[in-house]
């Protein structure tokens, strides 16, 4: 009988281990080409790593709030435009290869790996952030630098990131162009577009409240009388001596900032020139609906005729200050709601200027944008000073600042050492721009501007020789 020859059993292939998505995830974030061979995707895989972006953001923002934030559940439905984007880019890649490397021909990894590298790199920006706030407080005390840095500088890594995957799987050149326009636009979409965010500050129990005028029966009764009031109370002027009427405009109702800064500007012009009897102030808001007349351009106009009328315009100053909120137009921010109520221009108030024969004109603007109003303004006899040359925004106008940094610096600071409105300017600008600086300004120096006639110069002279003599 023939020997029977066993065979040895043929040896199975061994597969290979499957690579951990978070760690490979973070291997492409940090530009490594991925290990196609480990990779596993599945439609479960997928709604895994989309679940724990959103899992981790959720905590993270929640770590940051202090109090008892508001839970928006609806965050959860925000970023998927990007989410789809991405999906399509990966779909158009991979159908545009002539042939595919192992692992790759199927759409679900190659998308999962994009979740995977936005899992992780929310992972470390959030981490980041949990980190500065242990080491110092709450986010709204960072400067605004690293605000935006710890904003801006995850997604632009993950774009990259994201572009350089793409890259390896693209061919030719036209591929890689649409990838590079697509990936930027997945990027903004999920920064910018809609981001998540789960948890919003609970509101303090002013901002609960929104403030609005009111048009109860007592304020329209009011305020023709207090307007009324506040021009009859105006003194004519003192002969011999150069008088400074002055005048104030508020007209943005909604923000306190306008209201204390009319006030404190003012209280100096009463204290540093002298115009007990020659100030009125004109603000819009609801503190003060019962109290001051309204900011509006019809009481500025009358304003201006009536201290007109009581001036000796060869030797008095007229001095106004407006401040409000300005945009990159020269427009002067009106909220006076639910009165009805136009922006004053500067074309306007020089026209109006002009009408009531004034001669020496000290104007003060202070409002983002504000170098605008210097043009139509300037001339022998107007000295124009503004918070901001015409392409850069002020500071100080949160709904929490006591004061604008213009405000504070030309007229609580700069204003109680010098007469001279030109020298307090230039203290002004340099307080300003340290000031911008420890805020984290980022859109630059705000610039305050000043521009001086050679007639207004002169009269500023004999005034300030005037004042150092009382």
């Amino acid at each position: 009988m023939d020997d029977e020859v066993s065979e040895a059993p043929a040896e199975q292939p061994v597969a290979p281990p499957r690579a951990n998505w978070l760690m490979e995830g973070v291997r492409v974030a940090f530009f490594r080409a991925p290990r196609w061979q480990q990779l596993r995707g599945t439609s479960h895989t997928l709604v895994r790593l989309v679940l724990a972006s959103y899992v981790v953001m959720l905590v993270a923002q929640r770590v940051l709030l202090d109090g008892h934030p508001n839970f928006v559940w609806e965050a959860a439905f925000n970023g998927w435009f990007s989410v789809v984007l991405n999906l399509w880019l990966c779909w158009s890649v991979l159908g545009a290869r002539k042939a595919a490397a192992p692992g790759t021909e199927h759409l679900p990894i190659v998308f999962a790996l994009l979740c995977a590298m936005v899992l992780a790199c929310n992972f470390f920006s959030s981490a980041a952030s949990v980190l500065l706030w242990r080491a110092f407080g709450s986010p709204e005390t960072w400067p605004l630098t690293t605000q935006w840095a710890l904003w801006l500088a995850p997604m632009v890594w993950l774009g990259l990131a994201q572009l350089r995957l793409l890259w390896r799987l693209s061919e030719g050149w036209r591929v890689r162009v649409g990838i590079l326009l697509l990936t930027a636009g997945s990027v903004v979409a999920s920064g910018w577009l809609a981001p998540v965010q789960f948890w919003w500050p609970e509101p303090s129990a002013d901002e609960s409240r929104p403030k609005r005028l009111e048009l109860t029966q007592d304020v329209v009764d009011t305020q023709p009388r207090l307007l009324a009031q506040a021009l009859a109370d105006l003194q004519p002027q003192r002969p011999g001596k150069v008088d400074v009427y002055a005048l104030t405009y508020a007209p943005y109702s909604t923000q306190d900032v306008f209201m204390h800064e009319s006030a404190a500007v003012a209280k100096t012009m009463t204290e540093r020139f002298d115009t007990g009897g020659h100030t009125v102030q004109l603000v819009v808001n609801p503190a003060s609906a019962t109290t001051l007349p309204w900011a509006t351009p019809a009481n500025l106009h009358r304003s201006i005729l009536r201290m007109a009328a009581l001036m000796d315009k060869n030797e008095d100053v007229f001095f106004i200050h407006l401040t409000s909120h300005g945009g990159a137009d020269g427009q002067l921010a009106v909220d006076t709601w639910p009165l009805q109520s136009e922006p004053v221009t500067p074309q306007m108030l020089k026209a109006w200027l002009d009408e009531a024969g004034i001669r020496w004109r000290v104007i003060s603007v202070s409002a983002c944008y504000s170098g605008s109003w210097i043009a139509p303004l300037a001339g022998d006899g107007t000295l124009v000073m503004t918070a901001a040359d015409a392409s850069h925004t002020s500071y100080g106008c949160g709904s929490r600042s006591p004061l604008t940094f213009f405000g504070q610096a030309m007229y609580v600071e700069a204003l109680q050492s010098t007469w001279n409105f030109k020298t307090a300017h230039a203290k002004a600008r340099a307080l300003i721009e340290e000031r911008e600086k420890l805020a984290g300004k980022t859109d630059g120096y705000s610039n305050p501007q000043l521009s001086e006639g050679a007639g207004i110069e002169q009269q500023l002279l004999r005034l300030q020789a005037e004042l150092a003599r009382r």
